[in-house]
């Protein structure tokens, strides 16, 4: 299936809405399995400079070690984390998506 842009989740078909639940909570399993947070938040963002561009799901690691590193949760949990600009080395990104690619192949 090519990939197309939509704005609102309103825009997307009937079976690009049936494959998203399932697409969400396996990845957020995965998240889960792989790293142990406390909550994983799945967040829909679509503004880039104020205009919308298209749908993007974040699936979020939610740990109590950044909740009190930044004193914050939830939304403000995310603009902190944001803001902080703390970037993982090379071998740390590396290391948990070969990890997550694990529970995904593990899941099906």
């Amino acid at each position: 299936m090519p990939i197309r842009h939509v704005l609102h989740v309103s825009d997307l078909t009937d079976g690009e809405s049936a494959e998203l639940g399932p697409l969400l909570r396996r990845t957020s399993a995965a998240v889960t399995a792989a790293m142990n947070p406390e909550q994983v938040y799945v967040c829909l963002w679509s503004h880039a400079d104020a205009v919308p561009g298209h749908l993007h799901f974040v699936v979020q690691p939610a740990c109590r070690s950044d909740m009190t590193r930044y004193n914050a949760y939830g939304p403000v949990l995310q603009l902190a984390m944001s803001e902080a600009a703390r970037v993982p080395s090379e071998a740390a990104v590396e290391e948990v998506c070969t990890r997550l690619w694990a529970e995904l192949d593990a899941s099906g």
